[in-house]
């Protein structure tokens, strides 16, 4: 939980915990207690990843929110941001090999070097601008701006491939909002047949602009939308979860979901601030 908070390397989380004593209270160590060495504390996180337990204590820890009367209410926003990864310097061929899913024949020859190689992440652009690494897919309730689901991907997946996957059936309101890269035909019909209301935001063309009242539906909707946005902007300023040090998607997502609970205990004490409830 302290390297989600601050996204601490290994060594550098041992290091502030035999240097910090709000680490060491947070740890419940004693000042002659021994610390976790970086090698201990791999091997755990090794081991959340193996038995994919932060799966597991999202999924918990969503379970006590509910018992707090903080239940998915208002409506869910759907919507997703890069998550950057070291890049990657490898020769032609093996970027063909690895772009068809396979691992380069001459990394299996050299086991110490491939596991210096991530062949999940990957390159996409968006709007003139190059990431390499993953993607954080959330979906949050409009009330209380918590996570309720969250999937990871590579960098390329689009955002609306992993919408059905993060609708969320328990809010209260039926009302889905999302950007216009989430927005098509097919999809429209699914959440109305579905019983949900569509805010997905409205997608012009190059022959077809958007007209007046699309434009003012858009702007309504970003008031409520923009809600997302906050929460990475947090995630990626005050935990610098923007770009994480992992290789291969399985650590990733790891890291990733612990941002993602991370988040959702700093938000409740936000909460329970706001409305007075007893931390106790």
């Amino acid at each position: 939980m302290l390297q989600a908070l601050y996204n601490l390397s290994d060594d550098q989380t041992e290091y502030q915990i035999k240097d910090r004593l709000s680490f060491r209270r947070f740890l419940n160590l004693g000042m002659n207690e021994s610390v976790p060495d970086a090698k201990t504390i791999w091997l755990f996180r090794e081991h959340l990843v193996r038995r994919k337990l932060v799966e597991k204590l999202f999924a918990k820890f969503d379970g006590y929110l509910n018992n707090m009367g903080f239940e998915a209410r208002g409506g869910q926003i759907i919507d997703a941001s890069f998550v950057q990864v070291p890049k990657q310097r490898n020769g032609r061929d093996d970027n063909q090999a690895i772009k068809s899913g396979k691992t380069p024949t001459k990394w299996k020859d050299t086991p110490a070097k491939l596991r210096q190689k991530d062949i999940n992440a990957r390159w996409t652009k968006k709007n003139n601008e190059t990431y390499y690494g993953y993607k954080n897919h959330i979906n949050i309730d409009n009330n209380a701006k918590l996570i309720r689901s969250y999937t990871v991907t590579d960098a390329s997946v689009h955002d609306s491939k992993m919408f059905a996957v993060l609708i969320d059936p328990h809010n209260t309101n039926a009302d889905v909002y999302a950007d216009s890269a989430y927005r098509s035909a097919s999809f429209e019909a699914e959440l109305k047949e579905a019983g949900y209301r569509s805010k997905v935001h409205f997608r012009g063309h190059r022959d077809k602009p958007l007209t007046q009242q699309q434009i003012k539906a858009n702007h309504s909707r970003s008031k409520t939308r923009v809600r997302v946005e906050h929460i990475f902007g947090y995630q990626a300023n005050s935990m610098k979860a923007g770009c994480i040090k992992t290789i291969n998607i399985a650590r990733a997502r790891a890291k990733i979901g612990m941002t993602n609970l991370a988040y959702n205990m700093q938000r409740l004490i936000q909460l329970k601030r706001i409305y007075r409830i007893n931390p106790c």
